[in-house]
């Protein structure tokens, strides 16, 4: 609203700050999102440390998750190399996580 009366009245410094404040609502608006999925990575991680051998299913069931968000944090934390991925040369399908050595 600020921003509206600042152009009608051609107040440029209010309108400045206006705008000023809608980027700055937007910058801690994204930083939000990469703080909670940093978080959302530990608690996997966590879970992973305390259960070796866990698979993504019982990891997102453990947390309280959507399995598609802990397909996402393992596939960061496959990345970072903090996590490796375990495959059962027997069964194929199971696929399960342990923190790297």
């Amino acid at each position: 609203m600020n921003a509206w009366t600042a152009q009608t009245n051609a107040d440029y410094a209010a309108l400045s700050t206006a705008l000023c404040l809608c980027v700055c609502a937007a910058g801690l608006f994204g930083e939000d999102l990469v703080q909670r999925e940093q978080r959302q990575d530990l608690l996997v991680l966590a879970h992973i440390a305390a259960h070796p051998g866990a698979e993504a299913r019982g990891i997102a069931r453990a947390v309280g998750t959507p399995e598609r968000v802990v397909a996402r944090n393992l596939s960061r934390l496959t990345e970072n190399g903090l996590v490796v991925l375990v495959e059962d040369d027997e069964h194929p399908a199971l696929k399960s996580y342990r923190l790297t050595s």
